[in-house]
C-alpha cells in the first residue's frame, strides 16, 4: 500500500502534540516523553480525557547537549540568567533538572522560559536572549561552529536515554493498520538506506538540502552524530529500553502531580513493528 506521506515541522511539542490529539495529525515523529506526559495528565496541557497515545517504533537514542553561550564557563555561572526550553515540564526539560542536580544548582536559580521546538531555542540563544538551552542535532554543531560552548552533554548524566519515537493514537492506529504497516516499512527501507556507509555523500546531499540551516563546513560532523547509534538514528527503529526506564525514572521525579512510573508497557506498542522488522531483515 503506497502513502502519500505531508511531513510538517511543529513550532513546539505542545503545538504537535494537541494536533495528533484531534487527528490533524496522523503520525508523529516526537520525544518518547511525550507520549508518557499526556497519558499521564502531566502536560503543559489539559485534554477532556486523557489521550490514548502509544509509541509504536523507535526513531533515535539521541544526544543531548546543553549549549550555553561563550562568557559561561561553570553551572555557577548560570545563576540569575535565563535558559530556553521547549516547554517546563514535557521533552527534555527533565534532563537539564538532572544535570543541574548533579552540578548543586537548583532550578530555581535560574529562569527557565518555554520558547519552543529546537530551531527557536537555538536561536533565541544565539541572539542572546537566553544563555543556554538544550540542542540535540544538527543545532549542535551548528552552535559550536558559530562560537558557543556545550557546557556538558546528556551521555554523561544519562547514557540511556530514549528520544524519539513514532506516536499514534491508538484507535487511529487500530482502524488504519495497513497504513501503520506501509510507513514502517517504508521507515525501515529509508533507514537502512541511510545508514549504508556507500550512501554517506547522497545522504549529506539530501541533508543540505532539506536543512538550509546547515552549512557544508559542519555536515560531515552532523552525519557523525546522526550516523551514530549513541547519539543518533537507531538501527532497525529498535527502542532501548532501558533508555524508556530512564525516562520514567526522570518523569517520577521531577513531573507534577507526582507519580511512580513504573511500567512502560504501558506507552509502547511493538506488534506492528515487530511484524515488519522480522521480515524485514
Amino acid at each position: 500500500m503506497g502513502l502519500d506521506i505531508q511531513l510538517e515541522t511543529t513550532p513546539s511539542s505542545i503545538y504537535q502534540i494537541e494536533n495528533l490529539v484531534k487527528g490533524n495529525f496522523h503520525i508523529a515523529g516526537t520525544a518518547f516523553d511525550n507520549v508518557v506526559a499526556y497519558r499521564e495528565g502531566q502536560g503543559p496541557i489539559a485534554f477532556d480525557e486523557p489521550p490514548d497515545l502509544v509509541a509504536f517504533m523507535g526513531a533515535t537514542r539521541i544526544e543531548l547537549s546543553f549549549v550555553v553561550s561563550p562568557d559561561i564557563g561553570t553551572y555557577e555561572d548560570l545563576k540569575g540568567c535565563s535558559i530556553a526550553l521547549d516547554a517546563l515540564a514535557t521533552g527534555f526539560a527533565f534532563v537539564l533538572y538532572d544535570m543541574m542536580d548533579r552540578a548543586g544548582l537548583s532550578i530555581d536559580d535560574c529562569n527557565l522560559v518555554p520558547v519552543g521546538a529546537t530551531p527557536k531555542r537555538w536561536e533565541s540563544v544565539r541572539s542572546g536572549e537566553h544563555v543556554g538551552t538544550l540542542t540535540i542535532e544538527p543545532f549542535t554543531s551548528i552552535a559550536i561552529a558559530n562560537g558557543f560552548r556545550v557546557l556538558q552533554s546528556s551521555l554523561n548524566t544519562m547514557p540511556n536515554y530514549q528520544g524519539g519515537i513514532f506516536a499514534v493514537n491508538r484507535a487511529w492506529a487500530a482502524n488504519n493498520a495497513e497504513k501503520i504497516d506501509s510507513f514502517i516499512k517504508g521507515y525501515l527501507t529509508s533507514l537502512e538506506w541511510t545508514l549504508d556507509p556507500n550512501n554517506y555523500e547522497k545522504a549529506k546531499e539530501i541533508l543540505l538540502e532539506n536543512m538550509p540551516a546547515i552549512k557544508p563546513g559542519v555536515a560531515d560532523a552532523v552525519m557523525q552524530k546522526l550516523l551514530n547509534p549513541a547519539t543518533g538514528l537507531t538501527p532497525a527503529g529498535e527502542m532501548d529500553i532501558a533508555g524508556i526506564d530512564a525516562v520514567l525514572g526522570l518523569r517520577s521525579r521531577y513531573a507534577k502531580p507526582s507519580k511512580q512510573l513504573l511500567d512502560h508497557s504501558a506507552y509502547i506498542d511493538l506488534n506492528a513493528y515487530m511484524n515488519i522488522e522480522k521480515f524485514h531483515r
